[in-house]
């Protein structure tokens, strides 16, 4: 593809990355856009790649999204299997469900003797999605520091940094803010990426001056 193709196709990208949020006020297909949207990233930073041939471009950003990959099922994984003695627990009583006060108290009780255990649960998720976000923020922005040096659009940089703050920031849950305008910095570095050089104008070539005669 050409230079201009990876542009057009990395902002829309980008772009389908920001309006995944609305998914947060009921919109759906939430995670479907930011799937789309960052593969199209990836496509178009490969393309970069290519044509400025620097695989960390691509390399950095494919290993970055196989890491939150990887931090999500592993949370997921976390949860099943320290909360599963817990479900096992649950599925094996006799429970009054047409008894709301009844479900109620015996919901407290449960939660309160086992609170510790389930605690500990979500802690052990959290820690691990936390480390795999600061990994993959870290190597995106490699990613996109080498393409603003090779592009010559500042803007990436700056997505790349702000992108990395937001990673850190997860740990008090306002860096998936931060991270979501680093989305939009990023898109915004596509569109205003200049793909067409100004032409070079040819150097004008002076006549030879004819030797002037010796003075009288």
């Amino acid at each position: 593809m050409s230079l201009e193709s990876n542009k057009i196709l990395g902002g829309v990208g980008a772009l389908l990355m920001v309006l995944s949020i609305l998914g947060v006020l009921g919109v759906p297909y939430t995670l479907f856009l930011l799937v789309v949207g960052a593969i199209l990233v990836l496509i178009a930073l490969k393309g970069f790649a290519d044509h400025y041939q620097d695989g960390g471009i691509f390399n950095n950003a494919l290993y970055g999204f196989i890491t939150v990959m990887v931090g999500g099922v592993a949370v997921i994984a976390v949860l099943v299997i320290l909360l599963s003695p817990l479900i096992a627990e649950l599925t094996g009583m006799e429970l009054d469900v047409g008894n709301p006060m009844a479900m109620q108290q015996f919901i407290r009780q449960f939660v309160v003797e086992h609170l510790q255990q389930i605690l500990g649960a979500f802690l052990g998720a959290y820690l691990l999605l936390v480390i795999s976000v600061i990994v993959s923020g870290v190597l995106f922005r490699k990613s996109l520091n080498a393409l603003s040096t090779r592009s010559g659009e500042k803007m990436f940089g700056t997505a790349g940094m702000v992108w990395l703050i937001g990673a850190v920031l997860t740990i008090v849950l306002i860096g998936l803010i931060v991270i979501w305008i680093s989305w939009i910095l990023l898109a915004v570095g596509f569109f205003s990426l200049k793909t067409a050089q100004a032409p070079v104008q040819p150097a004008v070539v002076q006549p030879p001056q004819p030797p002037q005669p010796p003075p009288p």
